[in-house]
């Protein structure tokens, strides 16, 4: 997702990598994204998976501010958005922000980029358990948020001309901002301390199955929000961000832990 420096919600820039996998299941860096995400190929046809729903469960964080002025976070399920020429993203999560050094913002939100994002009127607070899903449908996408913790819940469907299935996505993210010129950049990363998405699954070509799944593959993705290069070889140096923890063995939770120096793993 974007969010404007206005503090208005823009279209979503998709996942910045900074270093592609190299092999299948290999991690990938990205200057914004971290989490898992997933696609493959389909072994009949031999075309891309197509992914008509993701879905996962998670805790809000809670962030701590500091006097370091104003920081974002978001949290989220989607499909698309994963490839470098991805031509839109379907998704839905919160977000929780800090505003100077004491307060706090949390919001949920739902965004078909290339549209613009969406602000939910659905109250949502640090430790509230929620439930996301997207799914697609032809031209159809059914968006859903529920606040397990208070008994609430979000459902929208809408149409959209080209939805992008090419991959699932659960991540955590550090938000772009755009200024009124049009120049983006990733705005600093709130310190949510970790945020474990539960229950992942997704719909591949009409099948369910969890993350690791065989009838596709998993990449897990590095968030470094400030990395440096050093060469032609492009090393990175450490910066604050997001590690993605091991998947679960049924491969349908894990954790996405802030970091102030992430040290991303080797090619």
């Amino acid at each position: 997702m974007e969010v404007s420096l206005k503090r208005l919600l823009l279209p979503v820039a998709g996942a910045l990598a900074l270093a592609a996998p190299a092999h299948a299941g290999d991690p990938m860096v990205s200057a914004n994204w971290s989490g898992y995400a997933v696609t493959g190929t389909n072994a009949t046809t031999g075309a891309s998976t197509q992914f008509t729903s993701v879905y996962a469960e998670w805790v809000e964080p809670s962030v701590t501010c500091t006097t370091r002025g104003t920081t974002y976070s978001a949290f989220w399920v989607g499909l698309g958005g994963y490839a470098h020429d991805a031509p839109g993203l379907e998704q839905i999560g919160t977000k929780a922000d800090c505003i100077g050094s004491l307060a706090t913002d949390y919001v949920p939100w739902y965004e078909l980029a290339p549209a613009v994002a969406v602000r939910i009127r659905l109250k949502v607070f640090p430790g509230n358990r929620l439930a996301a899903s997207v799914a697609v449908d032809g031209t159809t996408v059914t968006l859903r948020l529920e606040n397990l913790s208070r008994g609430t819940f979000f459902a929208k469907q809408l149409a959209m001309d080209a939805p992008d299935l090419s991959s699932a996505d659960w991540i955590a993210e550090a938000p772009t901002g755009c200024n009124a010129s049009g120049h983006c950049q990733v705005l600093p990363l709130a310190r949510f301390g970790h945020v474990s998405f539960r229950h992942a699954q997704t719909t591949g070509d009409g099948h369910i199955g969890t993350i690791v799944d065989p009838a596709w593959s998993p990449t897990p993705i590095w968030m470094v929000t400030d990395p440096g290069f050093a060469g032609p070889l492009g090393a990175f140096t450490a910066g604050t961000g997001g590690v993605p923890s091991p998947l679960s063995p049924d491969g349908a939770s894990f954790t996405v832990a802030w970091q102030t120096n992430v040290t991303p793993p080797g090619p």
